[in-house]
């Protein structure tokens, strides 16, 4: 492999190179990792420093740093706007000179043996070295001393050297024993120039760099692609999370108010019911005593009509009927009794009233809870929650969708332009191919994108009027009434004209007053059923809102007008 690659010169200048880097000197493995690349690895190579301290090769940084849409340190990441302008350090790359000439250090014999998993030094002899490094060029791959003449002759400095590597035969066709260096763009395969001579001739065939190159572009416009799209990934999930604490947020206050209400409401019935236990009692304390004096009245007129019966029994048996004749007038006449119905004695139900009263109150409490509960049940507070709506235009824009239209669905008397934004009604019907998605009877279009969840976006129109609509996509597409936006079940739309608005949803037309003005903003809460249309000028106001329950995904639509040749209507970029 060896003669493959090298020339005579290039082997007797190896020899020679390996005396001296066998002789270099001991105890500078420190100042190599000081001095070298944490990027490549290396001795630096037109070493620059970068603000946070950090030194790299020019080459290593520059590289790192293209296609980045943050320029940050590699090592602290610490980020740097706008980018660093990098030059040269003179010092340093005086002191990796110096490096260089001393050569690389050996590594302790324990770990310079080639194992299992190891890739072995080309070039060693017995039992070989571990490996550091593989050349694309020479197809070798070295240990640190046989890699000597690659850092120190200018015959090597073109030379690719990467992380060592078990594949290098890869690179060598199998049929011509030549180096791979073209691909074949026809099959997609890397090349030697002799399979470009004979059964790829004729091929589409590039150098490997040059493909490498060209790929390597795509991959760069990958990775930016998908930078972007953490990007936005990361600002999406920001505004979760903040929706996820506005949520939170509100349920907090939401049980806290709740708490406090249920609270006082249990303060005031027991108050209530303190105050009516002590009316009872009052009532009770005065019920009593007013038995308890007659009572006791009773219980003298009961003693005195005893002691009264006692006498007359005595006299009654006097046998000197004289004496009883006599004894009879001298005693005293009874007093008036006390009648049942000057005592009043009520049952012992005296309290069923308020009993009754206090049960009347419970059944009319419980009515209301049953009844305004409705109006707090779990659906409902739902709804409350994901309908909060945005009180700026910022904080509309935040949901804002880039809405294209889809030429499937436009009439033949539309023009799509602007990247299929805008919408231009003409009087020539456009050679439109047949589609089963296409609206055939008014010139109105869908977007492409299917809107589900939270999404806003504006239109911009000229003209007579616009019907800026929002509809399932199993809208009919033929009829004079049954495809119109808003004449059906399956659409909503808002009918802008010069001097007023109307809304219109299943063929029910609505007026709505508002300000002028030639953009419309449209907002939807797909799970949560609201759909709210606004004028935007310098300032936004609602023109009306929706609450309903969408059962499929929604597309974007406009109208024109008839006749109304030229008009347009446009969805505005809001990014």
């Amino acid at each position: 492999m060896l003669s493959h690659s090298f020339s005579s010169q290039e082997v007797k200048l190896t020899h020679s190179l390996l005396l001296r880097g066998e002789m270099a000197q001991k105890g500078v493995q420190l100042d190599r990792e000081t001095f070298s690349c944490s990027i490549c690895l290396d001795l630096l190579k037109d070493p620059v420093t970068i603000p946070c301290g950090h030194s790299y090769c020019m080459k290593c940084i520059t590289q790192h740093w293209d296609g980045e849409l943050i320029h940050s340190c590699p090592q602290c990441r610490q980020s740097f706007t706008p980018r660093p302008v990098l030059l040269k350090s003179t010092m340093l790359a005086a002191l990796v000179e110096e490096l260089k000439k001393t050569g690389p250090p050996p590594a302790p014999a324990d770990l310079c043996y080639a194992g299992a998993g190891d890739v072995a030094c080309d070039v060693c002899t017995g039992r070989k070295l571990r490996a550091c490094k593989s050349c694309l060029v020479c197809l070798a791959s070295y240990c640190d001393q046989h890699l000597q003449p690659h850092y120190e002759s200018p015959v090597f400095r073109k030379h690719k050297l990467v992380e060592p590597s078990k594949k290098l035969q890869e690179n060598i066709c199998s049929r011509h024993d030549e180096v791979k260096k073209l691909f074949c763009r026809t099959d997609q395969q890397s090349i030697c120039y002799l399979c470009s001579v004979d059964e790829h001739k004729g091929h589409d065939t590039v150098s490997a760099a040059a493909e490498r190159t060209e790929r390597q572009r795509e991959l760069e416009g990958s990775r930016l692609n998908i930078q972007q799209r953490i990007q936005d990934g990361e600002k999406e999930v920001k505004l979760l999370q903040q929706e996820v604490e506005a949520v939170n947020g509100s349920a907090d206050k939401a049980v806290e108010d709740s708490e406090k209400t249920f609270t006082e409401l249990i303060r005031l019935m027991e108050k209530r019911s303190s105050d009516v236990k002590q009316q009872l009692r009052s009532q009770q304390k005065r019920e009593v005593s007013r038995v308890r004096e007659l009572q006791e009245k009773l219980e003298q007129e009961m003693a005195e009509l005893k002691r009264r019966d006692a006498e007359l029994k005595l006299l009654s048996h006097t046998e000197d009927h004289n004496q009883f004749l006599l004894s009879y007038p001298s005693l005293p006449a009874l007093s008036e009794a006390t009648h049942s119905s000057s005592i009043n004695i009520r049952p012992l139900s005296y309290f069923e009233d308020v009993t009754a009263a206090l049960s009347a109150v419970r059944d009319k409490l419980q009515d209301v809870l049953r009844e305004e509960w409705t109006n707090v049940s779990p659906t409902e507070v739902e709804v409350l929650l994901s309908a909060a709506e945005p009180t700026t235009r910022a904080g509309f824009l935040t949901y804002s969708q880039e809405i294209t239209l889809d030429p499937n669905t436009a009439d033949t008397q539309l023009v799509l332009s602007e990247g299929s934004r805008k919408a231009t009604f003409m009087e020539q019907e456009q050679p439109y191919s047949r589609h089963p998605d296409r609206f055939t009877y008014y010139p109105q279009v869908l977007s492409r994108e299917s809107l589900t969840g939270r999404c806003y976006w504006e239109v911009e129109w000229r003209g007579r009027g616009v019907g800026v609509a929002v509809s399932y996509k199993n809208i009919s597409r033929a009829g004079e009434l049954e495809s119109v936006f808003g004449i059906n079940d399956k659409s909503w739309s808002l009918e802008c004209n010069q001097n007023r608005y109307s809304f219109i949803y299943n063929s029910i037309i609505t007026p709505v007053s508002g300000p002028p003005s030639s953009r419309v903003g449209v907002y939807l809460d797909h799970r949560a059923g609201v759909l709210s249309f606004y004028s935007v000028s310098e300032t936004m106001t609602l023109l009306h809102r929706v609450q309903t329950t969408f059962t499929q995904p929604l597309h974007a639509g406009v109208r024109l007008y008839g006749y109304d040749y030229g008009a347009t209507a446009e969805f505005c970029k809001l990014k």
